[in-house]
């Protein structure tokens, strides 16, 4: 389990197709620290940690997961948010993530808030997913509350830390990011609709 509070980012060095499976070979901060078979949210999608080296860990996506999230399309250079699992006598800053991608969304509109930036997302409302006014998600593993919350979109402010200490300096209008609902909303609804 995850909490949305983002670690570090890490750069793409690699990305090695094996059989149907991508390889991705990633530098960071926190890459000495961590051990093989430990759980790490990239982008928000949970990856198992195959091999640590010289502050450099490396990670495999099979197909369903290149398929559901936007890992498919990295490229060497790209930056990807990193999140170790939550120890379990740590404090709960973010909201409760899994590190299970529902879908990806668009970043749809970028504002300048003088001071903060307003991200609108737009996302396929077809797979039944949903957000509240001033309910929890998850955008590329980041923990954020929405607004202007809409069927088809949500609008997030991102601050100057999370803007600097994340990928989201590197979005512009049209990158794709992956997106966790929040897993209250997602079991509330599965009960209202039985």
């Amino acid at each position: 389990m995850f909490t949305g509070i983002i670690e570090a980012t890490g750069r793409v060095i690699e990305i090695t197709k094996v059989a149907s499976n991508t390889q991705f070979k990633i530098e960071s901060a926190i890459s000495r620290e961590l051990k093989v078979d430990q759980s790490v949210s990239h982008d928000g999608a949970c990856l198992t940690v195959v091999r640590v080296e010289d502050g450099f860990h490396w990670v495999v996506a099979i197909d369903e997961t290149l398929q559901k999230t936007n890992l498919g399309a990295l490229r060497k250079g790209d930056d990807i948010n990193l999140e170790r699992c939550m120890l379990n006598n740590g404090r709960f800053d973010g909201h409760i993530v899994q590190g299970h991608v529902d879908q990806t969304g668009v970043i749809k509109t970028i504002k300048d808030a003088d001071g903060s930036w307003l991200f609108t997302i737009a996302f396929d409302p077809g797979y039944g997913n949903i957000t509240v006014e001033k309910g929890s998600v998850a955008v590329n593993g980041v923990s954020l509350t929405c607004f202007e919350s809409k069927p088809s979109e949500f609008t997030v402010a991102i601050i100057p830390y999370t803007y600097e200490h994340t990928n989201f300096n590197q979005l512009r209008v049209g990158s794709v990011v992956n997106l966790e609902f929040d897993i209250v909303g997602k079991y509330i609804k599965r009960l209202l609709q039985s």
